[in-house]
């Protein structure tokens, strides 16, 4: 069952971050980018646990969904702090929907980026998705939501380590991650 992707609308007057399109941001010289990108993990990492809090979230989780499409963008960003911030978000918030949407901004970054570096914390991304997918395994909206993430890692990793032509030492992928994804589909 494939849960088709409700199109994705950010409010450009709510998010507390200037909004460049992908192109825009590709373009901007390095300190710039890297203030912004400071603008994203600091809004992120707020642990304010109002309903307003998570709608600014989910808002700015919403506008790094469009801007992830882009290749470069997506390269950048999956290499950058905001992946470790992004499996933090996953780890800490309590909010469904924001870790839904920070599944979904990873496996469209796993999904977009041309290359992996090898410093890239991918591994811990994974076995955290098959944490959460085991303690939650019979809600099946979040099963649906957190199982693409968990897949485009798991292919990203297979398409860098065929570039490469050996297996990287730095991306271990746990067998219970292989388990989940088996057992999710013979249960549907």
């Amino acid at each position: 069952q494939v849960v088709k992707q409700v199109p994705v609308r950010f409010d450009l007057k709510a998010l507390h971050v200037p909004t460049y399109s992908a192109e825009a941001l590709s373009c901007l010289k390095e300190p710039e980018q890297n203030d912004f990108l400071q603008g994203v993990c600091s809004l992120l990492d707020s642990t304010e646990k109002s309903a307003g809090a998570a709608r600014s979230k989910l808002n700015l989780l919403h506008y790094l969904c469009t801007v992830a499409v882009h290749q470069e963008i997506a390269s950048w960003l999956i290499s950058s702090q905001l992946f470790p911030v992004l499996i933090e978000q996953l780890r800490v918030s309590t909010n469904w929907d924001v870790r839904a949407r920070v599944a979904q901004v990873i496996a469209l970054l796993a999904s977009h980026t041309s290359e992996l570096g090898a410093n890239v914390p991918v591994s811990e991304a994974i076995l955290l998705l098959t944490e959460i997918i085991r303690e939650n395994f019979r809600n099946s909206k979040l099963k649906q939501s957190l199982l693409p993430a968990l897949g485009e890692l798991l292919y990203l990793i297979a398409r860098e380590e065929d570039k490469r032509g050996h297996p990287g030492e730095c991306w271990v992928v746990p067998s219970t991650a292989y388990t989940m994804i088996m057992r999710s589909l013979r249960e549907g």
